[in-house]
């Protein structure tokens, strides 16, 4: 699989990961404490809707702007609000042609005494974020792997903030590599929000990272069970052939208040942005046996 950001900005895998963000930021920010965001797969940062990748498969039709057109019940829009709010931000009027990327997000919803810190190991990727944020003072931009980079800049001076690790899915090993850079992150910032992307394309590959995860965290760190979420989202049936049909995080040490407002948005979504039989959702501590909730339609 290769999940290159440019020919999916703003799918309903977007919308999900970059929602749980922006809730991240929110109660990060509910103190005056400055805090780090740090993305180990930074990508371009802000992603034109108008460009031939995008109009190639506008999957953004499906996704944001679904979510921006429809009706939503009070506790849905509140859920939805910082996200928006950032896409709102990086267009003009009502006409949708442009999606935040995650460094994006970060760079409208932070206030101006926290840090971005952003890897990109692709040279052009890495050069055209370097262009986007240079007269922003809070953003570093290091052309560099990001997973690798974890072991020097963890845990961060503030002591405060996140981490996203979502890579584009271009190695067979990815999930491994993911692992990997997990289990790093964690040894150095064991009280750090760490928020990771995976699709779920190998199920298998997914299952094991996930029970893995969350059986490391509780045996070997002490990490309490609910310190752990799982919230996927799947648009039509899992075993359909064609483009991604679903995806979701896994967050570590999540904000108190994130379950709740999970637990109000993904049906929602998963209803909103259906494209198939057998759309659902997912919210639970990655060991499924433990407490998952499912809804399909």
């Amino acid at each position: 699989m290769n999940y290159r950001h440019a020919f999916h900005a703003g799918n309903f895998a977007d919308v999900l990961k970059h929602a749980v963000l922006a809730l991240c930021f929110e109660h990060l920010k509910a103190k005056a404490k400055p805090f780090r965001y740090i993305d180990t797969h930074a990508g371009i940062g802000l992603y034109d809707l108008t460009s031939d990748e995008a109009r190639r498969s506008p999957e953004f039709e499906d996704g944001v702007q679904r979510v921006i057109a429809a009706d939503k019940p009070a506790d849905v829009a509140a859920a939805l609000k910082p996200l928006l709010d950032a896409v709102a931000a990086c267009n003009e009027g009502e006409a949708l042609t442009a999606y935040p990327g995650s460094p994006q997000v970060a760079a409208a919803l932070m206030r101006p005494t926290d840090r971005i810190q952003l890897c990109e190991l692709h040279p052009d990727d890495a050069r055209t974020l370097d262009q986007r944020y240079a007269k922003d003072a809070r953003v570093k931009v290091e052309a560099r792997d990001g997973y690798k980079a974890l072991k020097s800049i963890l845990p961060p001076v503030e002591k405060r903030g996140l981490v996203l690790i979502d890579p584009p899915f271009e190695h067979r090993d990815e999930m491994a590599f993911m692992a990997e850079a997990a289990m790093t992150g964690l040894n150095r910032w064991p009280t750090g929000t760490f928020i990771f992307w995976r699709p779920l394309k190998d199920l298998w590959a997914q299952e094991r990272f996930d029970v893995g995860l969350a059986e490391w965290l509780i045996a070997e760190k002490q990490i309490a069970p609910e310190k752990i979420l799982r919230a996927d989202l799947w648009v039509r049936d899992l075993e359909s052939d064609g483009k991604l049909a679903g995806a979701g995080v896994m967050v570590v040490n999540p904000p108190y208040l994130l379950e709740d407002q999970l637990l109000a948005l993904l049906p929602w979504l998963a209803e909103a942005l259906r494209q198939g039989d057998g759309a659902g959702w997912r919210l639970d501590g990655g060991i499924a046996e433990d407490s998952l909730l499912v809804d399909e339609f």
